[in-house]
């Protein structure tokens, strides 16, 4: 596997025990729909939260959060859609960004709750 593909898997492993430890439930990881992929989808309470994993080596070409683009936004807007309706899903709904940085071999962990409203 290459490297920036174990740096995503882990940041994944990283955000879904962030998420379990804070109460959330996962219900999928990886899930597709179309061209969009969702990282993890999670409930908590009668909230589903849409989460979108960004893991970076370094914040030398900006936050990880930066990385995520109104094209994405689409996509995951799109591809929850389509989620909630194909399981009769009555719960609001929260797109997330879980950003992870790696400093100086320590994993940092930022949690942005609601980061499409400042898109």
């Amino acid at each position: 596997m290459a490297q920036h593909n174990n740096l995503g898997y882990t940041g994944e492993q990283l955000a879904a025990n962030y998420l379990l430890k804070n109460g959330y439930q996962i219900l999928e990881k990886n899930w597709r729909f179309k061209k969009a992929e969702v990282d993890i989808i999670a409930k908590k309470g009668t909230t589903l939260a849409v989460i979108e994993v960004k893991t970076r080596s370094s914040t030398y070409f900006g936050n990880p959060q930066d990385f995520v683009t109104p094209k994405k936004i689409k996509l995951l807007v799109e591809a929850i859609n389509e989620y909630v309706i194909s399981n009769d899903l009555d719960v609001d709904v929260r797109f997330d960004i879980i950003a992870i940085t790696n400093k100086n071999g320590q994993f940092h962990t930022m949690h942005l709750a609601d980061a499409f409203l400042h898109f």
